[in-house]
């Protein structure tokens, strides 16, 4: 039978790394999402995954340079409130370990993307909630969807790379569907 799992936000994060100045990194988070799956627990390989992140939750622990990502400079939060990730396709590559495909919205933009996730493992929690834990991660090129602000250094190179990294874990509590 089908299950819907959502995910509980006090276990789960969706982290960033953007490499600044060409020599270090900056490191980020979302601190508000919503991301729920629906499948069989004993075939993965079809289940679907919907994330929405609430843009605005943008947290690199620097609030002028939080201001200035949900600026029109890059997120526009104003405009585009939610970056939304809809699952295609949940693909098993053996061992745990699962491609996920989608279709990734940023400021009005959707392109395919994927993800590379492993599962982690099911536990009931003292309540005797079923958990189960995913990790993850990918990488995007943020000026496929009109994130293209940027600055010249004088030595050569840009401020902000143009690459991003994502990683997350997700643990969900799984219900009827």
């Amino acid at each position: 039978m089908a299950k819907t799992y959502q995910v509980d936000p006090a276990h789960s994060t969706i982290n960033f790394t953007v490499k600044h100045m060409m020599i270090s990194k900056v490191k980020g988070e979302f601190k508000d999402f919503h991301v729920e799956a629906n499948g069989q627990p004993d075939d993965l390989a079809n289940a679907r995954v919907n994330v929405t992140i609430k843009a605005a939750s943008i947290d690199t622990n620097n609030t002028d340079r939080d201001n200035h990502l949900r600026s029109g400079d890059f997120f526009d939060v104003e405009q585009h409130e939610d970056i939304v990730f809809e699952s295609t396709s949940f693909r098993s590559q053996g061992g745990g370990e699962f491609e996920l495909t989608g279709n990734l919205t940023i400021r009005g933009t959707t392109r395919e993307e994927m993800f590379a996730v492993e599962y982690e493992g099911s536990a009931k929690d003292p309540w005797g909630n079923m958990k189960h834990a995913f990790t993850g991660g990918g990488s995007i090129n943020r000026e496929d969807y009109g994130l293209t602000w940027n600055q010249a250094l004088e030595a050569g190179g840009v401020l902000v790379d143009k690459k991003v990294k994502f990683d997350f874990e997700l643990q969900f509590t799984e219900s009827e569907a």
